[in-house]
């Protein structure tokens, strides 16, 4: 074989390897990505964005996306503190602040944060009653941030938010809840209610001052009464009765059954009380005849003349 030629494929494939390996060394980082490099299992950093040179079989990148995760924790079966089952939802939103300490210090920094919320949530929701619950979701969920952002600080990730999702109540639960919601509905419905005739009661007292110090405003009320009822087309006329009208007449009605009431009792009185009659006396039932009630009889002797 001529030496030329042997060179000359020699030379190709050097050229071939050099390029392949080249080509190979050739990493891509995008904008919202790091790469962490490990030299012969040595960490170096993490560089980004953009082009890097990782020669194979010597150098290795991992790559970490700093993009906000967000992560949905599955229904977990919670019994509170006032011992109500109930099944929470809620979803975590994080992002990776340190790509090394992601990568070196936690296997799988998405797993890893995922059930270190499961058991948290569990605990912060265990240790809470269903009414701060459901009155104070802002404040669970500030608590929730601060212990599972605790846990994941030494693994690069930060929690900016976890937010309870759904709560899903017991049926039974519901019952007594929308109970309790329409007994307070009702107890403030009479409230608003008895402030109102309260009110009302103020001003129609206040009404009845004025109309009683000039006699002329009861009668134009009365003639816009009856304004107001025939506004409505009504067939009907109702005319209402002044009470003054009525209480001379109620006072001479009252004037004669007091007269009356005094006359009776000084006849009475002048009379003397009334004798009841007795009635007559039944009489006595017949008696047997007795032997002393026979009378005697005169048997004549016989040889004697009567004389």
């Amino acid at each position: 074989m001529d030496p030329s030629v042997l060179i000359t494929a020699v030379i190709i494939v050097v050229v071939v390897i050099a390029i392949w390996l080249l080509l190979a060394s050739i990493r891509v980082v995008q904008q919202y990505e790091r790469g962490v490099i490990f030299v012969l299992g040595r960490l170096t950093g993490a560089k980004g964005p953009g082009v890097f040179f990782v020669f194979p079989f010597v150098s290795r990148i991992v790559k970490v996306d700093l993009r906000i995760v967000t992560l949905t924790v599955p229904p977990q079966e919670v019994i509170t503190r006032d011992n109500v089952t109930i099944k929470v939802t809620a979803v975590i939103y994080f992002y990776v602040v340190n790509p090394a300490a992601a990568v070196v210090n936690v296997l799988n920094f998405v797993q890893a944060t995922t059930q270190i919320g499961q058991t948290t949530l569990r605990n912060v929701l265990g240790q809470s009653e269903l009414d701060e619950l459901l009155a104070q979701r802002n404040k669970i969920n500030r608590d929730l941030q601060t212990i599972i952002d605790e846990h994941t600080e030494r693994w690069g990730v930060k929690v900016t938010a976890v937010e309870i999702k759904d709560v899903e109540l017991p049926a039974t639960m519901q019952r007594a809840m929308a109970k309790q919601a329409e007994a307070e509905r009702e107890k403030r419905a009479k409230i608003i209610h008895a402030e109102g005739e309260l009110q009302a009661s103020a001003q129609l007292a206040q009404a009845a001052n004025v109309i009683g110090s000039q006699p002329a405003t009861l009668q134009l009320r009365y003639l816009q009464t009856l304004t107001e009822i025939a506004v409505e087309k009504n067939s009907t006329i109702i005319f209402p009765l002044p009470i003054d009208l009525l209480a001379p007449l109620m006072g001479i009605m009252k004037d004669y059954a007091l007269n009356s009431t005094a006359t009776d009792g000084r006849e009475r009185r002048s009379d003397g009380p009334p004798v009841q009659a007795v009635p007559p006396m039944a009489p006595p039932p017949p008696r047997a005849p007795q032997p002393q009630d026979v009378p005697a009889q005169t048997v004549p002797l016989q040889g004697y003349p009567r004389q």
